[in-house]
């Protein structure tokens, strides 16, 4: 049996399709698949031996469900359970029940509609981590959320691995079910004992010694020996599958010290052999399914982009998530998992299954991996939509209760305050300055716990998203003098911002910014700034280097304003410069706060020298007669400073 005209030109496939939907901004997984296809029995041209890309695919298997195993982290999944649990099991309940209805509508019977469905239920963690990458929140709160909530459908898949041969067996007329399972669960959890303490034991000592043999090659086959070791030795000894066998393998080497070496000398094998599974599964897919079958693939489909994330997405609101969070996890379980083709294989093997189920699975998992990336990209103008609705607005303040109003005296007492929203990292550290100067505030945060507190010591707070314009209201953004905007959600800030800008057009809005894009939106804006983090980050460590080569602190905040212009590296020099003014006895700038000049942009007051005696300036400083005022600007900023004095700027 040749078998390499079938991995040569599959894998040539996946590789030239694979890039070309990376290109396309779709995960290689739909080349690969594409890829299988194409190289089928179902397409004309060159078609490849399907029986010995399923064997060398059978390796992948094996390889995927150790990634998962040594990937697996139960601590990942604690921090996140009270929403990730039951939000995974509401939300692949929810997928395997509509499957099953699809199921039974085709004439199947009840046990094989209920594996259908569960087919449908697990969503691809791959996926989901690279969609979060995509929009910057694989470490947010969301991010969190999204791979527990992947962790415990991979549970339901292990769980689903340790069933099926039982429902195999009783189907085929091997004893009851009920006994059938109780005896695969017994020795299941024998053999995971056997694995986890006996291999904890073992496993660890082993790569120890390899490893002091200080050979790469030699490493990366023993975690090859253990993968596949492990995986046959359980499927010959206690009759599970390869795939169980491989994930407790992975779980044991995930205990070892040698942990990190391991996953990257695993990884690519794991790769490798996981493009020819998913060749080998596109190889069983005839593309005209979906012409012949177009309702059933629709119906599916729809359970898993519609269903299946409105169940979850649902649950989270109800539990007072954030609307961001909510609909980017959605967006990351709306689609099916690898590991649905692992079942699904398993399944017909088991006579579980028809065939025909198959196709429907590999065509709702190739067409919602497709959409994926859509479905990211559409978070933020849902997002923006949903929360300048009315309807849905009064939905969101419904499930704050008390927390979301203040009370009428607090109202009233509300005159010329801050709003800050969101009282995180970045809030907490404006909240205790405003309450340091004695400046009033109004916080507005989703954290339920923080609010409750807030309000414990007195403080004003509302429960909610900052973002919403009715929370902005009852805050008493139109007698308020500035806008503190913080949460990191692009879309809410920017119809907090719209809100405000139209309720009290004098209010000062400060706003948080992740991207220059966002940056730019807000540059020409009036009595608006904004401020983006990693720029800021940038300057505070220039400010650091310049120090280290001698510069002083003045001339480094020389630099950076320059930069802030424009300039910085790409300029000649540095057009910040240092000048002193003296302010004459009719300038205009007598007698007013430094607050109420309205300095140019970029300039700064350093000092003023007052017979004999340096002041160190604030807003409410006022300017007198023969004041020495020193200033870091621009040239054409000194020219402004020169006007509001009446006296010429000289450059120190």
């Amino acid at each position: 049996m040749n078998w390499a005209p079938t991995v040569t030109v599959g894998l040539a496939a996946a590789l030239v399709l694979g890039t070309l939907a990376r290109r396309f901004g779709l995960s290689p997984l739909v080349g690969y698949l594409l890829a299988g296809i194409v190289v089928g029995p179902n397409t004309p041209g060159f078609v490849g031996n399907a029986a010995v890309a399923g064997q060398i695919a059978d390796v992948g298997v094996v390889l995927l469900m150790f990634g998962v195993g040594l990937g697996f982290s139960w601590r990942d999944l604690w921090s996140v359970r009270a929403i990730a649990v039951p939000g995974a099991l509401v939300a692949s309940g929810t997928a395997v029940l509509a499957g099953a209805g699809i199921g039974m509508s085709l004439g199947w019977a009840l046990a094989p509609s209920l594996v259908f469905g569960m087919c449908l239920a697990t969503a691809s963690t791959v996926v989901i981590v690279r969609g979060f990458l995509e929009l910057d929140l694989l470490g947010s709160a969301a991010g969190r959320i999204a791979v527990g909530w992947s962790v415990v459908e991979d549970l339901i898949t292990v769980v689903l691995l340790v069933i099926l041969p039982a429902l195999g067996a009783s189907e085929s007329g091997g004893g009851s079910l009920p006994l059938t399972i109780a005896w695969t669960i017994a020795k299941v959890g024998l053999l995971a004992v056997l694995v986890i303490v006996g291999g904890g034991y073992v496993v660890p000592r082993l790569l120890s010694i390899v490893a002091r043999a200080q050979s790469k090659e030699l490493f990366t086959l023993a975690i090859l020996v253990i993968a596949l070791g492990i995986a046959y030795g359980s499927a010959e000894l206690f009759g599970v599958s390869l795939a169980l066998g491989a994930f407790f393998g992975g779980m044991v080497v995930g205990q070892s010290d040698l942990s990190h070496q391991a996953a990257a000398d695993a990884l690519p094998l794991r790769d490798a052999f996981a493009v020819l599974f998913f060749v080998a599964v596109g190889m069983l897919f005839d593309p005209l399914f979906v012409l012949s079958s177009p309702l059933p693939v629709i119906a599916s489909l729809a359970v898993v982009l519609l269903l299946k994330p409105l169940a979850g997405s649902a649950l989270m609101l109800l539990r007072g998530y954030p609307l961001k969070e909510t609909l980017c996890v959605g967006a990351g379980i709306a689609q099916v998992s690898e590991f649905s083709f692992v079942l699904a294989g398993l399944a017909v093997s088991e006579g579980l299954l028809p065939e025909e189920a198959r196709s429907l699975v590999l065509a709702a998992a190739l067409l919602s991996i497709t959409a994926s990336p859509v479905l990211f990209r559409g978070v933020a103008p849902i997002s923006k939509t949903l929360l300048s609705s009315p309807g849905f607005a009064r939905f969101l303040h419904r499930r704050a209760g008390k927390l979301g109003r203040l009370t009428w005296n607090e109202t009233e007492q509300l005159r010329g305050h801050a709003i800050l929203c969101g009282h995180g990292r970045v809030g907490s550290v404006l909240a205790g300055i405003l309450r340091q100067r004695g400046i009033p505030f109004v916080a507005i945060d989703l954290d339920k716990k923080l609010v409750e507190a807030l309000r414990a010591r007195g403080e004003h707070a509302l429960y909610g998203d900052g973002g919403s314009p009715t929370l902005l209201d009852r805050a008493g953004v139109s007698t308020a003098r500035a806008v503190l905007i913080t949460i990191p959600d692009a879309a809410a800030s920017r119809v907090a911002v719209e809100h405000v800008r139209a309720t009290n057009p004098e209010a000062a809005i400060c706003v948080r910014v992740h991207r220059e894009a966002e940056h730019a939106l807000y540059a020409n804006q009036p009595k608006t700034e904004s401020v983006h983090g990693e720029l800021e980050l940038a300057y505070a460590l220039a400010r650091r280097m310049l120090g280290a080569f001698g510069s002083s602190a003045i001339e480094a905040e020389a630099v950076i304003l320059d930069a802030r212009r424009g300039g910085g590296a790409s300029a000649p020099s540095c057009t910040t410069l240092i000048f002193e003014l003296r302010v004459a006895a009719d300038a205009p700038a007598v007698g007013k706060a430094l607050a109420e000049l309205a300095l140019p942009a970029g300039a700064l007051i350093i000092t003023i020298r007052r017979k004999g005696d340096f002041v160190v300036p604030s807003g409410k400083t006022t300017l007198e007669p023969q004041d020495e005022v020193l200033v870091l600007a621009d040239r054409e900023g000194a020219r402004a400073i020169e006007r509001l004095v009446g006296s010429a700027a000289q450059p120190r």
